[in-house]
């Protein structure tokens, strides 16, 4: 069975897309639409402008959503999942692709979602670590041993696991963590405490947003990262949308989940390999592309 995956922030470039947009007149009609949905040329920003530009949380997150989504739409007939999920953003992608919500409203929501929480990350000052090296059930004592707010934020493979909360409680983490032995517990480059409880606002932001939003059922069950389970019931859907975003990502369980439920290729639609490297920690014997 074949699964399709799409990855989240952090995997834009500048370049991403250019190749589609001058080879395919279905993806410049959709990229055009998209300028004109969002009210300026998201297009410049991703085909030539700089890594700082594309970082800006307002513009990583439709960029990355229009890559993977056009990609999965240029594929026509080829396009044919068993299964899909996404990573974090990425669910939105596999929710539109899978045709769950239409392209013009997933590009709304996504840039509903993605100002909610850069509105979110000034208001509460927070930060990601990322940890190396140990077993899930430690990084998650450790977090709660924590008075200060910090969580595990996204399951990405075993081994690998980042945490998420105030500046404060993840610095206080990281450094208890490397005494219990992890490989690294180092601060990301992001703007804020994402899928962690300093999300609260923008969760209620983008509550109001999904809840105006027309979802139907999905041409295939979408694992969704708050309890990695398949769904294609859309008011569910909605529901775990919107809990995402103060939730952690369960990626290894929605894999393994993946895989026990029969896929044996998985394909990354979207910018980078990201997933694709998770994917093999996760399960040497499938087969990735």
């Amino acid at each position: 069975m074949k699964a399709f995956v799409f990855p989240g922030q952090g995997a834009q470039f500048v370049g991403m897309g250019k190749d589609l947009y001058e080879n395919s007149a279905l993806a410049k009609e959709l990229f055009e639409k998209a300028n004109e949905i969002l009210g300026f040329r998201i297009t410049d920003l991703m085909f030539a402008g700089t890594d700082e530009d594309l970082r800006q949380t307002k513009v990583t997150q439709p960029a990355v959503f229009l890559h993977s989504v056009i990609t999965a739409k240029t594929l026509g007939e080829e396009f044919k999942p068993d299964m899909v999920a996404g990573h974090s953003l990425g669910e939105f992608s596999a929710l539109v692709a899978a045709g769950a919500m239409s392209f013009e409203d997933g590009l709304r929501l996504v840039s509903a979602r993605a100002r909610a929480m850069q509105a979110a990350c000034e208001t509460v000052p927070g930060t990601m670590a990322a940890v190396l090296g140990l077993a899930d059930e430690v990084v998650e004592e450790v977090c709660a041993s924590i008075p200060e707010v910090v969580v595990a934020a996204n399951y990405n493979c075993p081994g690998q696991l980042v945490i998420s909360g105030t500046i404060e409680g993840v610095d206080k983490a990281c450094e208890i963590l490397k005494e219990k032995g992890a490989k690294r517990a180092l601060r990301l480059p992001v703007g804020g405490a994402f899928h962690s409880p300093l999300m609260e606002p923008a969760r209620v932001e983008l509550e109001k947003a999904i809840a105006a939003t027309a979802f139907s059922a999905p041409i295939c069950p979408v694992y969704q990262n708050v309890n990695a389970l398949p769904q294609t019931e859309p008011e569910v859907i909605k529901a775990n949308l919107i809990a995402q975003l103060t939730a952690p990502v369960r990626w290894t369980q929605s894999v393994q989940n993946m895989i026990a439920d029969g896929a044996t290729s998985f394909r990354e639609l979207g910018p980078g390999k990201v997933l694709q490297g998770l994917i093999t920690k996760i399960d040497k014997t499938v087969e990735v592309g």
